[in-house]
Protein backbone atom coordinates (compact mmCIF):
# COMPACT_ATOMS: atom_id res chain seq x y z
CA UNK A 1 0.00 0.00 0.00
CA UNK A 2 1.27 3.32 -0.63
CA UNK A 3 1.01 5.97 1.73
CA UNK A 4 -0.18 9.42 0.54
CA UNK A 5 2.61 11.72 1.94
CA UNK A 6 0.97 13.89 4.95
CA UNK A 7 2.79 17.22 4.31
CA UNK A 8 2.23 17.27 0.45
CA UNK A 9 -2.00 16.62 1.52
CA UNK A 10 -1.99 19.03 4.45
CA UNK A 11 -4.02 17.60 7.18
CA UNK A 12 -7.34 15.60 6.48
CA UNK A 13 -10.60 17.69 7.34
CA UNK A 14 -13.34 15.86 6.23
CA UNK A 15 -13.39 11.96 5.86
CA UNK A 16 -16.29 9.99 3.86
CA UNK A 17 -14.94 6.19 5.52
CA UNK A 18 -15.11 2.67 4.11
CA UNK A 19 -19.51 1.86 4.33
CA UNK A 20 -20.60 5.33 3.75
CA UNK A 21 -22.04 5.93 0.75
CA UNK A 22 -23.04 9.86 -0.47
CA UNK A 23 -24.66 10.71 -3.77
CA UNK A 24 -24.50 14.94 -4.38
CA UNK A 25 -22.56 18.06 -5.16
CA UNK A 26 -18.96 17.92 -3.15
CA UNK A 27 -17.47 21.28 -2.83
CA UNK A 28 -14.29 21.98 -0.14
CA UNK A 29 -11.57 24.04 1.12
CA UNK A 30 -8.60 21.75 2.88
CA UNK A 31 -7.84 17.68 2.03
CA UNK A 32 -10.88 15.16 2.12
CA UNK A 33 -10.68 11.97 1.89
CA UNK A 34 -13.15 9.18 0.94
CA UNK A 35 -12.96 5.78 1.26
CA UNK A 36 -16.56 4.81 1.30
CA UNK A 37 -18.68 5.35 -2.17
CA UNK A 38 -19.41 8.90 -3.69
CA UNK A 39 -21.00 9.73 -6.61
CA UNK A 40 -22.17 13.27 -8.13
CA UNK A 41 -19.38 16.07 -8.49
CA UNK A 42 -16.30 17.38 -6.73
CA UNK A 43 -15.28 20.90 -6.86
CA UNK A 44 -12.39 22.19 -4.61
CA UNK A 45 -8.98 24.36 -6.12
CA UNK A 46 -7.58 21.78 -2.92
CA UNK A 47 -7.04 17.95 -2.45
CA UNK A 48 -9.11 14.97 -2.62
CA UNK A 49 -8.08 11.68 -1.81
CA UNK A 50 -9.20 8.85 -2.52
CA UNK A 51 -8.46 5.71 -1.01
CA UNK A 52 -8.12 2.32 -1.65
CA UNK A 53 -11.07 0.09 -1.75
CA UNK A 54 -13.06 3.73 -2.45
CA UNK A 55 -15.21 3.61 -5.21
CA UNK A 56 -16.00 7.44 -7.18
CA UNK A 57 -18.02 7.79 -10.30
CA UNK A 58 -18.27 11.81 -10.42
CA UNK A 59 -16.76 14.55 -12.51
CA UNK A 60 -14.00 15.96 -10.55
CA UNK A 61 -13.02 19.63 -10.75
CA UNK A 62 -10.05 20.24 -8.34
CA UNK A 63 -6.64 21.48 -7.33
CA UNK A 64 -4.61 17.87 -6.83
CA UNK A 65 -6.05 14.21 -6.30
CA UNK A 66 -4.50 11.26 -5.00
CA UNK A 67 -6.21 8.06 -6.27
CA UNK A 68 -5.69 4.77 -5.22
CA UNK A 69 -9.01 3.40 -5.87
CA UNK A 70 -11.68 3.27 -8.34
CA UNK A 71 -12.85 6.48 -10.03
CA UNK A 72 -15.19 6.74 -13.07
CA UNK A 73 -15.49 10.58 -14.73
CA UNK A 74 -13.55 12.73 -16.12
CA UNK A 75 -10.88 14.58 -13.56
CA UNK A 76 -9.82 18.28 -14.17
CA UNK A 77 -6.77 19.36 -12.07
CA UNK A 78 -5.23 22.35 -11.86
CA UNK A 79 -1.85 21.27 -10.03
CA UNK A 80 -1.52 17.38 -10.24
CA UNK A 81 -3.35 13.92 -10.88
CA UNK A 82 -1.03 11.11 -9.17
CA UNK A 83 -2.71 7.38 -9.58
CA UNK A 84 -1.12 4.93 -7.40
CA UNK A 85 -1.68 0.83 -7.44
CA UNK A 86 -3.68 -0.98 -7.26
CA UNK A 87 -5.92 2.49 -8.60
CA UNK A 88 -8.29 2.26 -11.37
CA UNK A 89 -9.44 5.51 -13.80
CA UNK A 90 -11.83 5.27 -16.62
CA UNK A 91 -12.23 8.45 -18.07
CA UNK A 92 -9.99 11.72 -19.68
CA UNK A 93 -7.65 13.35 -17.53
CA UNK A 94 -6.55 17.15 -17.84
CA UNK A 95 -3.47 18.24 -15.50
CA UNK A 96 -0.37 20.02 -16.01
CA UNK A 97 1.64 16.91 -13.99
CA UNK A 98 0.40 13.85 -14.19
CA UNK A 99 1.68 10.27 -12.35
CA UNK A 100 0.50 6.94 -12.80
CA UNK A 101 2.49 3.89 -10.84
CA UNK A 102 2.91 0.30 -12.35
CA UNK A 103 0.08 -1.56 -11.92
CA UNK A 104 -2.38 0.81 -12.27
CA UNK A 105 -5.33 0.05 -15.04
CA UNK A 106 -6.17 3.52 -16.96
CA UNK A 107 -8.67 3.89 -19.57
CA UNK A 108 -9.43 7.23 -20.88
CA UNK A 109 -7.51 10.29 -22.62
CA UNK A 110 -4.68 12.46 -20.53
CA UNK A 111 -4.04 16.11 -21.64
CA UNK A 112 -1.06 17.13 -20.10
CA UNK A 113 -2.05 21.59 -20.62
CA UNK A 114 -0.38 24.13 -18.62
CA UNK A 115 -2.17 25.57 -15.84
CA UNK A 116 -2.96 28.91 -17.52
CA UNK A 117 -5.41 27.30 -19.90
CA UNK A 118 -3.90 24.99 -22.28
CA UNK A 119 -1.37 24.65 -24.37
CA UNK A 120 -1.56 26.62 -27.36
CA UNK A 121 -0.96 25.24 -31.30
CA UNK A 122 2.02 27.11 -32.81
CA UNK A 123 1.14 29.65 -35.33
CA UNK A 124 1.92 29.10 -38.89
CA UNK A 125 4.94 31.77 -38.95
CA UNK A 126 6.57 29.55 -35.48
CA UNK A 127 6.26 26.46 -38.38
CA UNK A 128 8.05 27.91 -41.12
CA UNK A 129 11.78 28.74 -41.15
CA UNK A 130 12.69 32.52 -41.07
CA UNK A 131 13.47 34.01 -44.55
CA UNK A 132 17.17 34.85 -44.78
CA UNK A 133 18.18 38.41 -44.02
CA UNK A 134 20.34 39.81 -46.77
CA UNK A 135 23.65 40.91 -45.56
CA UNK A 136 24.79 44.39 -46.98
Amino acid sequence: MVAVKQAAMGEITTLLGRGASFEGKLTFDGTVRIDGRFKGEVFSDDTLVIGEGAVVEAEIEIGEVIIQGTVVGNVKAKRSIEIHAPGRVKGDLHTPTLQIDKGVIFEGRSFMEAANGGLKPPTPAATKPAAPTPVK
